[in-house]
Parts: structure tokens; C-alpha cells; sequence
């Protein structure tokens, strides 16, 4: 039960159009111990003070002019639906159809005219414990919502640290640094972004594409860091990493680990359909892939690996206007052109500080990213 300190420390409102009658319920209160009383004999000011206070209990008067109980019931109602409305009836109109009517409109108890002392008091208390702990049932529900929300995202970041991790994993057999799933996370939102995805999804592309390559660790070294170009069947098993990767990710549910899985078998597709491992053509291709796709190329021909040499961003644009429309998606191309600058600009930001010592790379197209 409420302790009787929660409950008189309540906030009371009077509405009546006779001021008598708020003297005698005020000063019955009052000599209660009830602290916190206001009153109006004007119920149209009723709804700006409700919202105001956050009254506890409203007594209210149902018979009065130009806005009557019944109105002001119906105004709390409109602005507070599916609230717990703590409105207490004064009336002398004893008659059942004026009972019900009150009821319906949302009262929950009455106080008879004249009123008696003891009746006034009880029906009170009873209305203030009942909204107090309706009250404190609100607040321990957002409490609770409040846990799962940071439940949730510490869930959240979890998972990307998960993605962050392992793409660096798979990033690092062929690129020491591990900073070109970090360039290419980056541009993929940017990319999204300029194409007019919404925050949350661009943000589920950053966190989603470093994962994209991390079948290559199935891969032998023989094949996946092979200088020069690779035989028909090395390339074969080169080709597994994309039905691979999804494999690793695995169907959870949760929409940050399907689009990675997504990502990662979907992003060796062509926009001609000349792809793998699907043979995916066109827009049967995730959008999410395709920009991932373009990014991930780029970042890929602009940097150094252990069977290539970098190209320059110019070398690097110019592949990827020649292979639009039959590689990558034409409006992606475009689209990733006109932000050009921002893309060269994460190269800045996160450099490759090292790379291992190991046979001459050549200049080759080699696009085993």
C-alpha cells in the first residue's frame, strides 16, 4: 500500500463554479494533511493545468455552466487516451443515468452533496493510493524499457565489434594493416548516404560490409597470396570465399548479421550477371551489395597487396566507369563519382602503415579483394 506521506503529498485539484463548496472540501483536506490543493472555478482552464501539475486526483463538479464535468472529461480524455484519469465526481445529482454517464465519460468514484467529512477523506485516499501506484508502475516500466534499450545496444555493439574483428581477420591475409575494410565501411555509407539511404541504414552498411571478404580465411595461402595471376582451378576455389563467408555468418536473427551475410555472398555478383556465385543480374542484386561492391573495388585497385601494386585513383575511376553497366551499377558508379573526393580523402584518414616483405607485386587487375 502507498505509505500516507506519498499519499498526501499529492497533487489535489478542486473545479467547481461554486467557491463554497471549494472552501469545504479544501478545508476538510486541508486539516487532513493534504499539502498540494489547488483550485479553479473555471473548467475550461482544467486541461492547461492538468498538464501543468500532473495532478494526482481531480475533484470535479459535473453540473456547471458553459463547460460541464462531462466536457472537461472528454477534453483530459482526448489529451491523455489510455492514461489513468484520477477524477473524483461532486455532484448532488444522484440519478443513475448521471452515474453512468460520469463512469462512461472516465470517473472513477463519487462524492456526494453535502459532503461528509469521512466519505470525502476515504474516497480520496483510495483514488491517490490507486493512481500513486499507477504512477510508480509507469516509472518501473521505463526504468525496465530503459535496461533493455542498454541492453540492447550494448548487444548492438557487441555484434560490431564481432564484424570489426573478424573482418580485420580476413582483411589481414592479404592486406597487414587491415585498414581496407575500414576505408571501404566508410565509403560504402558515405555512398549510401549520397544516394539518399536513411542514417540507420548507412549505418547498417558501415557496420555490416567489413565482413564481406571474411570467407578468405579458408582460403590457402598458395592461392590467396599467389603473386600474378591464378590458374582456372586456383581461381575456382579462390571463388568459394562468398558462399563461404554467408556460411560463417550464418542466419541469426538479427538484421545486422543478415545484411553482413548478405553482403558477403552477394558481393563478387555483376551487374551483368556474369557474377558469382549466384549469377545475380541487375537489381536482383541487394542494393546494399552494389554499393559495397563499387567501394570495395575501388579501395582494392588503389592499394598495395602482396600480388599487385596500387593504381592511382585516376587508373582506379576510369576502370570503374569502363565496367559500368556491365560490373557495377551505373548509378552507383555515378553517384560514388560525384563524392570522389570524400572516398580519396579516407585514405587520409586510415592509411596502410605497413606491408609485409614479400615477392614483387605486379601491376596487374588482379581483383582477388
Amino acid at each position: 500500500m502507498t505509505a500516507r506521506d506519498d499519499v498526501h503529498n499529492g497533487r489535489i485539484l478542486i473545479v467547481d463554479d461554486n467557491p463554497v463548496n471549494i472552501a469545504i472540501v479544501e478545508k476538510i483536506l486541508s486539516h487532513e494533511g493534504y499539502r498540494r490543493i489547488d483550485a479553479t472555478t473555471t473548467p475550461a482552464q482544467v486541461a492547461d493545468l492538468y498538464r501543468d501539475n500532473d495532478y494526482d486526483l481531480v475533484l470535479l463538479d459535473v453540473h456547471m455552466p458553459e463547460m460541464t464535468g462531462f466536457d472537461v472529461m472528454a477534453q483530459l480524455s482526448r489529451e491523455y487516451p489510455g492514461d489513468y484519469l484520477p477524477i473524483l465526481i461532486l455532484t448532488a445529482d444522484h440519478s443513475e443515468q448521471t452515474r453512468n454517464q460520469c463512469l462512461a465519460s472516465g470517473a472513477k468514484d463519487f462524492i456526494g452533496k453535502p459532503f461528509d467529512r469521512a466519505e470525502v477523506l476515504l474516497r480520496v485516499r483510495n483514488i491517490l493510493e490507486v493512481r500513486m501506484l499507477h504512477k510508480a508502475v509507469l516509472n518501473h516500466n521505463v526504468q525496465l524499457e530503459q535496461k533493455v534499450r542498454e541492453r540492447t545496444q550494448q548487444l548492438y555493439q557487441a555484434q560490431v565489434k564481432l564484424i570489426e574483428c573478424l573482418g580485420k581477420a580476413a582483411e589481414y591475409r592479404d592486406n597487414e594493416t587491415g585498414m581496407h575494410v575500414i576505408r571501404m565501411s566508410h565509403a560504402s555509407a558515405l555512398l549510401g548516404k549520397a544516394m539518399g539511404l536513411g542514417e540507420d541504414e548507412c549505418e547498417i552498411i558501415l557496420q555490416a560490409s567489413p565482413m564481406h571478404d571474411i570467407g578468405k580465411i579458408a582460403i590457402p595461402d598458395e592461392v590467396l597470396l599467389k603473386p600474378g595471376g591464378l590458374e582456372a582451378k586456383e581461381w575456382e576455389t579462390m571463388k568459394t570465399h562468398a558462399e563461404v563467408g554467408a556460411e560463417i555468418l550464418g542466419d541469426y536473427d538479427s538484421q545486422l548479421m543478415q545484411v553482413a551475410a548478405q553482403i558477403a555472398r552477394t558481393h563478387h555478383e555483376r551487374w551483368d550477371g556474369q557474377g558469382y556465385p549466384q549469377g545475380l543480374k541487375g537489381e536482383e542484386i541487394p542494393l546494399y551489395t552494389r554499393i559495397v561492391t563499387v567501394c570495395d573495388v575501388f579501395d582494392a585497385l588503389t592499394s598495395k597487396r602482396p600480388y599487385k601494386s596500387a593504381w592511382s585513383v585516376e587508373e582506379a575511376m576510369a576502370y570503374l566507369q569502363e565496367n559500368s553497366g556491365s560490373h557495377f551499377d551505373p548509378r552507383v558508379v555515378t553517384h560514388f563519382a560525384d563524392i570522389l573526393g570524400d572516398i580519396v580523402a579516407l585514405r587520409n584518414t586510415y592509411p596502410d602503415h605497413r606491408l609485409a616483405a614479400r615477392p614483387a607485386p605486379d601491376k596487374g587487375g588482379d581483383l582477388r579483394h
